[in-house]
């Protein structure tokens, strides 16, 4: 049974910063492209950032500068730095798991930024 389980968000003001976990279990980890996705209330879900098996990361404009993504494949973990916080990245923030073999979601966490 594959589980995704991010944990790590919460409300911080403008400015701050907090650091996003996902714990993976089930599948080969170190195989996957991981990612983070986020949604605000009434939009759509929006791609933040992507770290592939090798380690290539890649960004959303939006984030570019303020958020790094990097991964432990020895914990079976991705992570999110979100740094220089916004009002606008207030969202529920998801990690996700794609390969050729299946496509995965976490549960997601709140990140809430207040101004």
């Amino acid at each position: 049974q594959v589980q995704l389980v991010e944990s790590g968000g919460g409300l911080v003001q403008a400015g701050g910063s907090l650091r996003l976990s996902c714990a993976a279990s089930g599948i080969i980890f170190s195989i996957y492209t991981m990612g983070w996705y986020r949604q605000a209330p009434g939009k759509q879900r929006e791609w933040v950032a992507t770290t592939t098996s090798g380690s290539t990361t890649n960004y959303a404009d939006s984030v570019k500068g303020r958020f790094t993504i990097s991964r432990d494949d020895a914990k079976n973990t991705v992570y999110l730095q979100m740094n220089s916080l916004k009002p606008e990245d207030t969202a529920v923030y998801y990690c996700n798991a794609v390969h050729m073999w299946g496509n995965y979601w976490g549960q997601g966490t709140q990140v809430t930024v207040s101004s």
